[in-house]
């Protein structure tokens, strides 16, 4: 950590007024839960809104806060800007892939090269062996994924979000998309908009801050209907496992291993002949 981003950090002290610590955690409320009118409900007026509230509670307040919360923002504005229904055609992943490292950069190089501030880390390598409760956690998440995802994807009718894959073109998109897409979650939500919000709050609700983030991006990305029953765990889970490893690739093993489930049902649910391995599969 930098000496100016030690200096800067604003996280209450038991000298900071109740009321001040109330208010920044509204405006952060505000600009975080902005993702659900933007990108569960499409009401951009109505999350533009949220965000600016958001801000402008955050000037009163806090302008480190402010600083952090307008980045957050920006990448928010960035991501709205496209559908995020998913598309597999050759201008569908160009405008995924250009909005989406957008929306990673902005906040990335302002911190390192403006505000020159050590808060974004991506920790692939730890330098320790993973323990047994990682290994438990990962058998826990492929077993519990490989049981209840085809319900979810299959029995609601849910991978019709996702465009037909019936051809060997289309499932090598389908499974380079979901496994990009998986990397980003882990690199935007997790080391960056969980790390900003960790500066001010505590861990507990940083984490459940960019989870509404997390889980209102993937609604419109086609987690619909009764997802949130395991997007919201998942989300709260992902934060939680890297506050305690700090380890990225663990992190985005373990998101990869489970979207490779997710890629597998999305074949079957259109090409039922492949990946026919599902013994909870409704067909």
């Amino acid at each position: 950590m930098s000496a100016r981003s030690a200096s800067d950090r604003t996280a209450p002290t038991p000298e900071t007024p109740a009321i001040r610590i109330a208010l920044r955690l509204v405006a952060a409320a505000l600009v975080c839960g902005a993702a659900v009118p933007l990108y569960v409900f499409l009401e951009r007026p109505a999350g533009y809104a949220m965000l600016a509230a958001g801000l402008v509670v955050a000037f009163a307040v806090d302008r480190h806060l402010l600083r952090h919360l307008a980045l957050i923002t920006a990448s928010l504005v960035v991501i709205s800007t496209v559908s995020l229904r998913a598309d597999l055609s050759n201008a569908g992943i160009a405008r995924f892939a250009i909005v989406l490292s957008l929306a990673l950069l902005i906040p990335w190089l302002a911190l390192r090269y403006v505000l020159h501030e050590d808060v974004i880390r991506f920790p692939w390598r730890t330098g320790r062996r993973w323990s047994r409760f990682e290994y438990t956690y990962l058998v826990v998440v492929l077993v519990l994924g490989y049981l209840l995802l085809p319900v979810y994807f299959i029995g609601s009718g849910a991978y019709r979000n996702w465009p037909a894959v019936t051809d060997l073109d289309m499932i090598a998109r389908l499974f380079v998309g979901v496994n990009a897409v998986g990397l980003w979650d882990e690199l935007f939500f997790i080391c960056t908009l969980f790390a900003m919000l960790r500066r001010h709050f505590p861990a507990w609700q940083a984490n459940v801050l960019q989870s509404v983030v997390f889980v209102s991006f993937l609604w419109e990305l086609g987690y619909q209907l009764w997802a949130p029953v395991f997007t919201i765990p998942f989300a709260l889970l992902q934060g939680f496992i890297f506050q305690r490893t700090r380890s990225l690739a663990y992190i985005v093993t373990v998101h990869l291993s489970f979207d490779a489930i997710i890629f597998m049902i999305l074949v079957h649910a259109h090409t039922p002949t492949l990946f026919d391995v599902f013994l909870t599969s409704p067909r």
